[in-house]
């Protein structure tokens, strides 16, 4: 039975399609077997696999689309690949609420801005309710498109917000608002496959610390 990695937040714009797809790269360039669920209406996930399937240089990611009550097709999808990651909408949701029903992971990424932050009561009251029905779901919040000017403290203090929030774990690797993550998704390729060396340490360094902190 295959790993379901959920990536859900409250909000959108927070780089939740980027990270989902980023992860999958991550375990691509492991030899893992990994299938990508667009459960999202906005399609952000299916439509970089299909940039990507149009690039012969690039290896296929498998890819579906999921709406609505989604847990048994995540079931099903796990009982062939060894990882089925689902993109979910950026809000509460059907899909977020079905998903995590019967995930392992959820990952939910968070800008550092008051916006996201006031979304995160909500989150982990749907969270919590979710793991009454699944127990050994995880949750880890992920501060992500944090600045990459070391003057602006704005990711520090929203760690310090976060660590308020004990049903989930605080990753302590944070994703930076780089470049390299924009231009590798205009091409549907990951930042395993681009030239940004900082970019592909954060997406490993928080995935070795979500498998294996």
């Amino acid at each position: 039975m295959g790993k379901i990695i959920l990536f859900g937040s409250q909000k959108g714009g927070c780089g939740k399609s980027t990270l989902a797809v980023n992860v999958a790269g991550w375990l691509i360039s492991r030899g893992e077997d990994v299938i990508l669920v667009d459960a999202d209406p906005q399609g952000s996930s299916e439509r970089w696999a299909q940039d990507r399937q149009e690039n012969p240089e690039l290896s296929n990611i498998p890819h579906v689309q999921a709406s609505g009550n989604i847990n048994q097709t995540l079931r099903d999808l796990a009982q062939k690949y060894d990882y089925v990651l689902a993109d979910t909408a950026g809000r509460d949701s059907r899909e977020l609420r079905t998903g995590m029903v019967v995930a392992d992971i959820l990952l939910s990424p968070s800008r550092p801005s008051q916006y996201d932050l006031d979304t995160l009561p909500h989150l982990a009251e749907v969270f919590i309710q979710a793991q009454d029905l699944n127990p050994t779901l995880k949750g880890y919040l992920v501060l992500n498109m944090c600045p990459t000017n070391p003057v602006i403290k704005e990711a520090e203090d929203a760690r310090t917000y976060l660590n308020e929030f004990p049903e989930f774990s605080m990753a302590n690797s944070m994703v930076y608002d780089r470049k390299a993550f924009r231009d590798c998704i205009s091409e549907g390729r990951t930042v395993f496959e681009w030239k940004d060396a900082k970019a592909k340490q954060e997406i490993e360094a928080l995935m070795e610390e979500v498998f294996h902190g």
